[in-house]
């Protein structure tokens, strides 16, 4: 869990759907600044989109706990379940997409400075799945409690840190410099970590539990990269090359993050075998 949650409402009455899901608060939370229809799409979206964030927070915590723990069935549910987040995700690209240029520019300026570049959910799945950049804290440097949690994150090992201590406990050797590395900085691929990694998959009756880890951490980064495209392409087709509106250099800078991977050497490994 990210620990930035607000305290849950204390209802007087008999516990019904709506007080359960506090359904008053969610459907009341949407409130546009200007007249244009397109605005409550846009404004849904991402509120969604962080809803599912949320929760693929919650469950990419416990599935790293559970490796930690050498528990890998849990972990594997959990894991499968945070792709199919992002599947969910990718869906609402497709919605937003039904919104013209012209009907988003007549909104456009009440949003005025804020930017999804802002949102510290994604910046600590981002920490979370390995793509660590202190540059990144900046943009919360004004909400101290944001600001300190996604401090506390980057301190602490990533989702493939995890796998990779894991797979060394397995008794496949990696170097010191990748376990025992300096988890705040960005991973750096290793031919000793491809090495490992080949030697799972030309041997998978023998380390079968990781070699279902692998193939449950690409399917991740499968769908997380679709949802990286996704984002591009809709943001493109929308504003094309204008900047963000939190300042922001929009498009091109979604296009290099497209270049990110996160486990490298599980691609890399494909041309190996």
């Amino acid at each position: 869990m990210s620990g930035l949650t607000s305290d849950p409402p204390t209802p007087s009455a008999p516990r019904t759907y709506g007080s359960y899901l506090d359904l008053d608060r969610v459907l009341g939370a949407q409130y546009p600044v200007t007249d244009a229809h397109d605005e409550m799409l846009f404004i849904i979206q991402h509120q969604t989109s962080e809803l599912w964030m949320k929760l693929a927070l919650h469950e990419t915590h416990a599935a790293m706990g559970a490796i930690r723990g050498d528990q890998l069935q849990p972990a594997f549910k959990m894991l499968t379940r945070v792709a199919r987040i992002f599947e969910q995700l990718n869906a609402a690209w497709d919605v937003l997409r039904t919104m013209t240029p012209s009907e988003y520019t007549r909104f456009r300026h009440g949003l005025g400075p804020s930017s999804g570049f802002q949102s510290y959910q994604y910046r600590e799945i981002e920490f979370l799945l390995g793509h660590r950049r202190k540059g990144h804290l900046d943009v919360h440097v004004d909400n101290a409690p944001v600001h300190q949690h996604l401090i506390a994150i980057l301190s602490k090992p990533s989702l493939y840190d995890e796998a990779l201590r894991l797979v060394s406990r397995r008794g496949l050797s990696l170097p010191a410099s990748v376990i025992e590395r300096d988890v705040r900085a960005p991973y750096q691929s290793n031919a000793l970590v491809r090495t490992a990694w080949q030697r799972i998959y030309e041997e998978p009756d023998t380390h079968w539990s990781l070699y279902e880890l692998a193939e449950k951490l690409v399917d991740l980064e499968d769908y997380f990269r679709r949802w990286r495209f996704n984002h591009v392409t809709t943001v493109e087709r929308i504003i094309g090359m204008k900047r963000g509106t939190g300042g922001t250099e929009g498009v091109g800078y979604l296009k290099r993050v497209l270049e990110v991977q996160l486990f490298p050497e599980l691609w890399q490994v494909r041309t190996e075998l």
